[in-house]
């Protein structure tokens, strides 16, 4: 494998993202919607965090909800903004970074997605998902 190929090759670059002033229960249709983990929140074009669906999942019983059922019990989701559940302090890389760092961050840290960001502004997704498809298609 050629060691300094950029994250941006395996990237998710049509980014599905949530601004800060979105409720809870836009997130959850989003995961379901779109089948991600994922989420980065935004002020305009500028990550201010990042939702995964387990921070849903720790503050509700969002699991037992069929994964096609397009109505969600809100009554938890009413009780939290999203600015309460996201992780504020995001780790994130740019385009340039190669695949192998981002492979270490991910498996250094406890967290399974970086948002990538050029100049300030987010540019795309790589997930843990990302890197393992990359490495199938090298073999």
């Amino acid at each position: 494998m050629r060691q300094r190929i950029p994250v941006s090759t395996i990237m998710s670059k049509n980014l599905i993202a949530l601004n800060r002033t979105d409720d809870l229960e836009r997130a959850e249709l989003l995961f379901k919607r779109h089948k991600i983990r994922h989420i980065p929140v935004v002020s305009g074009e500028v990550i201010v965090g990042m939702l995964s669906y387990s921070d849903l999942l720790r503050i509700s019983f969002a699991d037992a909800v069929d994964e096609s059922e397009a109505n969600v019990d809100t009554l938890v989701y009413n009780m939290f903004t999203i600015d309460q559940v996201m992780v504020k302090n995001v780790t994130t890389v740019d385009s340039q970074t190669s695949i192998k760092e981002v492979a270490k961050i991910l498996a250094s840290k406890e967290f399974h997605a970086l948002p990538v960001v050029d100049n300030g502004i987010l540019v795309g997704i790589v997930t843990t998902t990302d890197l393992i498809n990359y490495l199938i298609d090298q073999y």
